[in-house]
């Protein structure tokens, strides 16, 4: 590439050049980086050629079929990306301190959360924070904490403890896990279950990437079960495994905020309850450690531990 001049080196890249650049550096592809930042793709393609001159190298190779990093783009994503984060970081900033619970927070829940306690956030966030602009992403945990590291995510509800550095976690309560059987089963009814009987049971799991699937895989190696007891039916949702338990299949966990909702109204399931101490699991909020609205995030933890004090938990 021809030697830059001393006026363009004078230049500064834009942050729209920036944004687009790391975008095709994630997605290495132009339609898809375009996408992403609702962007066109003349428009990306512009702005990236443009950062290419105001920086006086070459960051990527195009060719038909598809586009790399030069050594070069390869180093300078890295600080494309820490730049913007810095921007980020400074507007987030800046709407904290011009007033907390206002604007945009992007709240990311897992599925065997989110369709039992959405409902008790939703009505909290309408009565004390009617100006927060709630904004709800159901995903499993590993994709939620990558969005909370990348930046996408604010705030997570989900199932701890993680044990991931940079991860600050905000407890929120304590629920029972509680097992769900056929209407005819011989545990059905039962409120002294011991943890040992799941040794010997059909217990039907969640698919692999749930984390409710590692938890009750973690009761059961508690109780005695090998590692190696068979499971041979899984589901992708808690609905279904309830529906599985009903056909006769066998036996499932549910978390106890879920059993009203999945089995209230099947007359062909009923629920038995673990002997104390019954097995469970701790729900909490996680952010950032370090966060600009740590504090705002802190304040919203503790308005949502007495919003859910009327649910089947035991409060932290």
């Amino acid at each position: 590439m021809a030697t830059v001049s001393r006026s363009k080196q004078s230049k500064q890249p834009s942050l729209a050049q920036l944004r687009a650049f790391a975008a095709v550096a994630e997605h290495l592809h132009f339609r898809d980086a375009a996408a992403a930042i609702g962007m066109s793709q003349p428009a990306l393609s512009g702005a990236v050629s443009a950062l290419e001159e105001t920086l006086g190298v070459q960051l990527l190779e195009r060719t038909t079929r598809k586009v790399l990093l030069s050594p070069a783009g390869e180093r300078l994503a890295a600080r494309a990306k820490t730049v913007l984060d810095a921007v980020g970081e400074l507007m987030e900033e800046a709407e904290a301190v011009r007033a907390p619970f206002t604007g945009v927070l992007r709240l990311g829940v897992i599925p065997t959360v989110a369709p039992y306690l959405l409902p008790t956030v939703l009505r909290l966030v309408r009565r004390e924070y009617p100006a927060l602009d709630l904004q709800v992403h159901e995903e499993q945990t590993s994709s939620l904490l990558e969005g909370l590291a990348a930046g996408r995510l604010d705030l997570l509800l989900l199932a701890v403890p993680l044990g991931v550095p940079g991860v600050a976690e905000l407890p929120l309560f304590d629920e029972d896990f509680v097992l769900v059987t056929p209407r005819d089963h011989w545990l059905a009814g039962r409120e002294d279950v011991p943890r040992e009987a799941l040794k010997a049971l059909d217990l039907l799991l969640l698919d692999e990437g749930h984390c409710l699937r590692d938890q009750a895989l973690d009761v059961c190696r508690e109780a005695g079960r090998s590692d190696g007891a068979a499971v041979t039916t899984t589901a992708a949702g808690l609905s279904t495994l309830v529906q599985l338990v009903a056909g006769g299949l066998g036996v499932t966990l549910l978390p106890r905020t879920a059993v009203r909702v999945e089995t209230g109204r099947n007359e062909h399931l009923a629920t038995a309850y673990f002997a104390n101490p019954a097995p469970s699991r701790r729900i909490a909020l996680a952010m950032r450690v370090g966060a600009a609205r740590g504090e705002e995030f802190e304040a919203f933890a503790a308005a949502l531990r007495e919003a859910m004090r009327p649910l089947p938990v035991w409060l932290n």
